[in-house]
């Protein structure tokens, strides 16, 4: 799991068709991210950037309610904000917390989460507990294999994965509700379209739209990376999101990739890299098994 990366815990809010999955991590991690679906729900990615000045990051929340749920945000950094964490300023430290949406409204009409929710999430991170997958927080209202008609599409949900290279260790967090199938490591199909054989790929009229499908990540390893090397983590970690799900990175898909370090022991970038590809492909699995 992501948690067995030190200093990094995970909480969940979960309603009847929709959800809240806050990653708290510990002080002095360095983060960065990568956007490369066509139709992204985000808040506070632009600052993910290697060239951009703050470096660290105190969370990352990932949510449902599509661009209404990015509120929950609010509730979280109200949480850190207590506990005197982030950027100081003149007037008062201000968390930095990216946070990414999934678009569930079908599933969950008026449900919507917002700041109580994500406070809530929060909280239950703080208590370090272990974590659940499967069809909990942001992945509750999670669907695949859409893009043969969102009629044949079966659930999703939310799956994790680490592994090691030496002491430094990298987990991966997926939130899947692609519009593509998921794929298993030998090519099979483990959760993808019911549709019928002969089905045409994004039929006409398309039966979904920009913005109603998306797959999130929160790559995390106790390495000790700077911010340039972490963006590149993040692009690793786009390569797993393609091995695990066909079609990825679609235009009518929001996929980002959020990579943070906690800095704790040495680590050898590219063998980071390599694991990332894989675990992301392994948490994307997981979310449907």
């Amino acid at each position: 799991m992501i948690t067995d990366v030190p200093g990094v815990r995970v909480g969940h809010w979960t309603g009847a068709a929709t959800g809240v999955t806050v990653v708290l991590l510990a002080p002095a991690t360095v983060g960065s991210g990568e956007v490369r679906g066509g139709a992204p729900a985000t808040r506070e990615t632009a600052l993910l950037d290697p060239a951009r000045l703050v470096d660290q990051i105190d969370a990352v929340v990932l949510t449902g309610g599509s661009a209404f749920g990015l509120a929950t945000a609010d509730g979280v950094m109200e949480h850190l904000a207590a506990q005197g964490r982030g950027v100081e300023t003149r007037a008062a430290r201000v968390p930095i917390v990216p946070t990414a949406a999934v678009f569930d409204l079908a599933e969950a009409g008026d449900e919507r989460p917002g700041p109580a929710e994500g406070r809530a999430a929060a909280e239950a991170a703080e208590l370090g507990a272990p974590l659940d997958v499967g069809r909990i927080g942001a992945g509750r209202g999670a669907t695949v294999g859409k893009w043969r008609g969102v009629e044949h599409a079966v659930g999703g949900g939310l799956g994790s994965a680490a592994a090691r290279d030496g002491d430094a260790v990298i987990g991966s967090l997926a939130v899947v509700n692609a519009i593509g199938d998921v794929i298993a490591a030998d090519g099979s199909v483990l959760a993808g379209s019911m549709a019928p054989a002969g089905t045409p790929a994004f039929p006409e009229p398309a039966p979904f739209r920009p913005g109603e499908h998306t797959t999130l990540v929160v790559v995390a390893t106790n390495a000790r990376l700077t911010k340039a090397d972490s963006h590149l983590l993040a692009g690793s970690a786009h390569h797993g999101l393609a091995r695990a799900l066909h079609p990825s990175h679609t235009r009518f898909d929001g996929d980002v990739v959020f990579a943070v370090a906690t800095g704790e022991v040495d680590g050898h970038l590219d063998r980071l890299r390599m694991l990332a590809t894989e675990v992301v492909a392994d948490s994307i699995r997981a979310a449907v098994g």
